[in-house]
């Protein structure tokens, strides 16, 4: 991602990300018809992905979603972000 230059960028850019998506998702709760919230989410989203597809190219998996198993179960084989990886 463009201005993301290391680890701890980068997964500063997906919580900010993560919260503007959980933010507008409350409000598209009670205003499910707002076309502009609606657009703004799926923009987000969009960039959201795509700074975890980075991350976890670079440092391994976010969320559990994104462990690769191809090579065995390696979820906790290296420090995870909440427990100081980044």
């Amino acid at each position: 991602m463009p201005g993301c230059n290391n680890q701890y960028e980068l997964m500063r850019l997906i919580d900010k990300l993560s919260f503007a998506l959980d933010d507008t998702r409350l409000f598209l709760d009670t205003h499910p018809d707002d076309r502009d919230a609606l657009e703004y989410f799926e923009r987000t989203m969009q960039l959201r992905n795509r700074a975890v597809r980075d991350y976890t190219s670079k440092y391994g998996p976010v969320t559990q979603y994104e462990l690769n198993t191809s090579g065995g179960w390696n979820w906790n084989s290296c420090p995870l972000p909440w427990n100081g990886g980044v």
